[in-house]
């Protein structure tokens, strides 16, 4: 099938508007695959170099240049669940390439750091930017130009991103992605978030929500909501960038392992020495983009990806907008109601029939490119499937079923939850945001308000202590940008703006930080640009200003003449304090050079 009227206009809008950089991006990548890329270009001392610690066998085959060499960049590490299961995969996909007469060798490691460990910490503030160094970091780990291909070991919030950008930076390498799985469901996502209200509210002690957060953050595997982890998976899977229905299988399972050999198997079946060459810079085109987009609104994912979308396109000399996401948002209905956009975990959403359903209602639909070339081959159709485990162990595919296993969970097409995606584009005086409505009911979408402005979230919180916030407001968190602090994740507020409004009180949020994935029932006007450092109006808004939010019409307006706004001044506040510990007097230069949330938040510069 070929996609409906309205989405091909959207990829052929966005096809003209790359037409020169998307041009200059292939011939770039086409040059390099021309120059002979691996082994065959290193002189002897190079390759001794790069072979050394091999087997004498692997040493020999290398030498010749007669077989594949995978190249493997992981983000493994052990004290975070998402990564820990890495640890083995490496001895995996070296057996696995021995048996399809290939050779794998760790190419680098890259950071991977844990929003949900520095929440609220300093070192959130080193959150964004490590996307880009993870980006550079696998740079050099593919600079000695040793592979035809190479597979990604990564999961959670920046290091997908990071690793994309470096794929499509290499665009003359096959690339596959090869996830670890979620871990196993804990308690309810909905209890957690009764037990952090109810210890915001004083109520209970540290010790009953230490509990709580355990019991949901329990064992190895990625974090079970639908934040931008799992947002991470979906988009590799119906972008083509893994196995057919590799993303939410459990780690440490026989399943697991065998997707895991399998992906090896198949990205040196795809390199430039067989007869299906896929080299992902052109594997990935415009039609793979929106497909990605597509699916983010179909499933309520995170707000991040407004964000990162933008940066991994521009990678491959395509260009995206915020409008172009909006656009897409207005033809895609919502599919999936996953926590905190329902009560389901990723688990069940897996168990329900997962992104095979998903992908198969949307191809169905028209929503979605079919023609697209992806790891597997040919065409989106082949990801409408489960993956299973066959009874001698590799992995077999059967069509994803027909009916949803919870309707709750996951809908069709003919019955969507509601008839646009989950994230919306809001505009007006104060400049451009996002928000993520999924999980925000209708009658909380149209917010006015007195605003209370503050410039950080402990600030909100003391407030909160102090009993000063019972009552209808606006909450404008500024000096939260790229350029102010490298745009932290503020979930602090989600828990108390949470009471507030269980309370019975109308409250929003407008600020130039982050929410993420994990966006909750509070309507948020998130990554707000023109940022406060940069003279945006959001710096200029007042104590007292009424402020009109808008999702379902996608407005943010403060609602004060344009000539006193215009005259106002920007605070000079200090932000000497965000500038040194946590390392993050390391990364001064990255926040006078990133571009803004619109742009892709960037250190490369503007996409």
């Amino acid at each position: 099938m070929t996609a409906r009227k309205d989405i091909e206009a959207i990829t052929e809008r966005i096809r003209q508007r790359s037409r020169n950089s998307r041009d200059i991006y292939l011939e770039r990548i086409d040059n390099a695959a021309s120059r002979g890329a691996n082994r065959a270009v290193l002189s002897c001392g190079n390759l001794a170099h790069g072979f050394a610690a091999c087997a004498p066998t692997e040493k020999t085959a290398l030498a010749g240049d007669k077989v594949p060499n995978l190249g493997i960049i992981t983000s493994y590490n052990d004290m975070l669940s998402a990564h820990q299961p890495y640890e083995t995969f490496p001895q995996l996909i070296k057996q696995a390439a021995h048996e399809a007469g290939g050779i794998a060798q760790v190419a680098g490691g890259v950071p991977a750091m844990c929003d949900g460990v520095t929440q609220g910490q300093p070192g959130m503030e080193l959150s964004l930017f490590s996307r880009d160094v993870i980006a550079m970091a696998t740079a050099i780990g593919l600079s000695h130009n040793m592979f035809d291909a190479a597979v990604y070991l990564g999961i959670c919030d920046k290091i997908v991103p990071g690793l994309a950008i470096a794929a499509l930076t290499f665009g003359h390498l096959p690339a596959v992605f090869i996830p670890a799985g979620p871990m196993t469901t804990g308690i309810p996502n909905d209890e957690k978030a009764r037990v952090r209200q109810l210890y915001a509210e004083g109520k209970v002690g540290r010790a009953e929500l230490l509990e709580a957060e355990s019991k949901s953050y329990h064992s190895p595997g990625t974090c079970t909501f639908y934040g931008t982890a799992n947002s991470n998976q979906m988009l590799m899977e119906i972008m083509g960038l893994h196995t057919p229905g590799a993303s939410f299988v459990n780690p440490n399972t026989p399943l697991r392992d065998a997707l895991t050999r399998e992906a090896a198997k198949r990205a040196l079946a795809i390199t430039a020495m067989g007869n299906a060459y896929t080299p992902v810079g052109r594997m990935i085109d415009e039609r793979s983009v929106v497909n990605g987009i597509v699916g983010l609104h179909a499933t309520g994912g995170s707000t991040n990806h407004t964000i990162h979308l933008i940066a991994m396109a521009h990678a491959a000399g395509i260009q995206i907008t915020w409008q172009d996401i909006s656009d897409l948002s207005e033809a895609t209905p919502l599919l999936a109601r996953v926590y905190p956009n329902g009560l389901a975990d990723v688990n069940h959403f897996h168990a329900a029939g997962g992104l095979g359903f998903l992908i198969r209602e949307l191809l169905d639909a028209g929503l979605l490119h079919e023609d697209v070339q992806t790891v597997w081959g040919e065409g989106l159709r082949p990801y409408a499937v489960e993956a299973r485990l066959g009874p001698d162990g590799s992995v077999i595919r059967e069509a994803a079923p027909k009916v949803s296993g919870d309707e709750k969970v996951l809908t069709t097409f003919a019955k969507p939850f509601q008839p646009t995606g989950g994230l919306r584009v809001l505009a007006g005086n104060i400049g451009h945001a996002i928000i993520k409505t999924s999980a925000v009911k209708p009658e909380r979408r149209l917010i006015e308000a007195p605003a209370i402005v503050l410039d950080s979230q402990q600030a909100l919180n003391d407030a909160f202590k102090a009993g000063q916030l019972d009552r209808d407001f606006v909450a404008v968190i500024r000096f939260q940008g790229p350029k102010a602090n490298g745009m932290p994740e503020l979930h602090k507020l989600t828990t108390i703006l949470g009471v507030l409004q269980d309370r019975g009180h109308k409250v929003a949020l407008v600020t130039d930080g982050r929410m993420s994935g994990a966006s909750g029932k509070v309507p948020a006007a998130i990554h707000v640009t023109p940022e406060a450092l940069e003279g945006g109006v959001i710096g200029r808004i007042r104590d007292g200003d009424m402020i009109r939010l808008d999702a379902d019409n996608g407005s943010l307006e403060v609602l004060a003449p344009a000539s006193e706004l215009a005259v106002r001044k920007v605070p000079d506040i200090d932000l000497s304090a965000n500038e040194h510990g946590f390392g993050r007097e390391l990364f001064a230069g990255f926040r006078q050079m990133v571009a803004r949330a619109d742009h892709g938040a960037s250190a490369f510069g503007v996409a």
